[in-house]
């Protein structure tokens, strides 16, 4: 079997109506990338709440992701049993459910209880939408459908600081999470307004004999596609450099350079807002999808040639966002191509169960890595967080030509 060639998605379908369906998918998946970050940006203020440290804050979004990875690579199985729509619905009934959960949070303990519900939430969206993605838009539009996936995705995580930041400044960081939760909910409302956009047709009982023959897999068989498990590291590494940027390096990069507290927020929602930029162009590039690692090659390399200049070179205050900026585009230049990786490596009639187990790779990055850098904060060791941030980068790299040279030795 070539993995290349599968997942194929459907026939030219008009313009309206593959836009409605990426349009939708892009909602949520803004909400997921936004509900990741209700608790980060807010930090500064849950530490006192909460008398926690920040390698016990780091803590709650490990227990987030954990939950996440587990939810995700099981949901990737229930989304190809029982389609996508209903599994969307109830992950962005469950992140609304956690909002405002964390808003009446009491304790420490309390909070990372909603963190569970939130990461149970947030486990569904990836395989919910690259099926949706691939069995009902265009193969012709799927690179710019992805492009706007990841967009959106970074305007969530923009939005995240943007929001909750300015409401907690004025009101409280209580009435900032009633406000997220009021969003979620709304966005569920739209999706259900729209649900027979989110509708596919599922295999019936006696098709199974069929699709044997046509070629589809059994259950597990794409477990011993060896390109899938590079997939896999490959988003590992990935969520380590998001983690790093959504959590700690804003505050790394203001303790090395003296940063306003006012401009900190900024950082992030700057590397976010040029992140979705980024993904523009890289909607065209990944267009062909045979320079899809050499995109991710260039665009990460560059990230991390910014992220050593944060660690080792004097800057103005005023520069440190602008190069967070600079950042964000060339990791959003990479954001479609790196798609792209994953569904060239996935056989047909998997969809669900290669995007659950590859993605899971994303929640447990963003595991790990609040665990390790949480500890290099609390040491006050900020340059070896920015450091390691520019490490992940270049093994980032790496992970990405092995995909490659797997996928090539297989298909060999």
């Amino acid at each position: 079997m070539n993995p290349s060639s599968s997942a194929a998605s459907p026939a030219l379908s008009p313009l309206r109506q593959d836009a409605t369906v990426i349009g939708l998918v892009s909602v949520a998946h803004c909400i997921s990338h936004f509900s990741q970050l209700l608790l980060a940006p807010l930090f500064p203020w849950l530490k006192e709440a909460l008398d926690a440290s920040y390698a016990e804050l780091g803590f709650l979004m490990t227990i987030f992701f954990v939950v996440s990875c587990a939810v995700q690579t099981a949901s990737g199985f229930v989304v190809d049993k029982l389609g996508p729509r209903p599994v969307l619905l109830g992950g962005l009934a469950l992140l609304a459910t956690a909002a405002f959960g964390f808003a009446a949070s009491t304790g420490y303990w309390m909070t990372a209880f909603f963190c569970i519900v939130a990461g149970t939430g947030n486990g569904v969206f990836h395989p919910v939408d690259y099926t949706l993605l691939n069995k009902k838009v265009s193969a012709v539009r799927l690179g710019h459908a992805y492009s706007a996936h990841g967009i959106t995705g970074s305007l969530g995580w923009a939005l995240a600081p943007a929001m909750l930041v300015p409401i907690t400044l004025a009101y409280s960081w209580r009435v900032a999470l009633v406000c997220a939760g009021c969003l979620a909910l709304a966005v569920w409302v739209l999706l259900w307004l729209n649900r027979d956009h989110l509708a596919i047709e599922l295999a019936g009982p006696k098709s199974g004999t069929v699709s044997q023959a046509a070629g589809a897999e059994p259950t597990f068989d794409f477990l011993r596609i060896p390109a899938v498990w590079m997939c896999f590291g490959f988003f590992f590494l990935y969520a380590m450099v998001l983690s790093v940027v959504q959590a700690f390096a804003p505050e790394a990069a203001r303790q090395l350079h003296g940063v306003p507290v006012s401009l900190v927020a900024s950082c992030l929602t700057t590397y976010m807002v040029c992140a979705a930029g980024g993904m523009v162009l890289g909607g065209f590039l990944a267009a062909d999808p045979a320079r899809c690692e050499r995109v991710v090659g260039v665009g990460i390399g560059v990230a991390a040639c910014v992220a050593l200049t944060l660690a080792l070179t004097a800057l103005p205050p005023m520069m440190v966002p602008v190069l967070f900026g600079v950042m964000g585009f060339a990791s959003g230049i990479s954001g479609p191509s790196r798609d792209m990786l994953v569904k060239r490596s996935t056989p047909e009639h998997s969809t669900g169960r290669v995007f659950g187990v590859v993605y899971s790779g994303l929640d447990i990055g963003q595991a790990v890595a609040p665990l390790f850098f949480g500890v290099l904060m609390d040491q006050h060791n900020y340059r070896g967080v920015l450091l390691g941030l520019a490490v992940v980068q270049t093994a980032l790299i790496v992970s990405a030509f092995n995909v490659r040279k797997v996928r090539r030795t297989v298909a060999a």
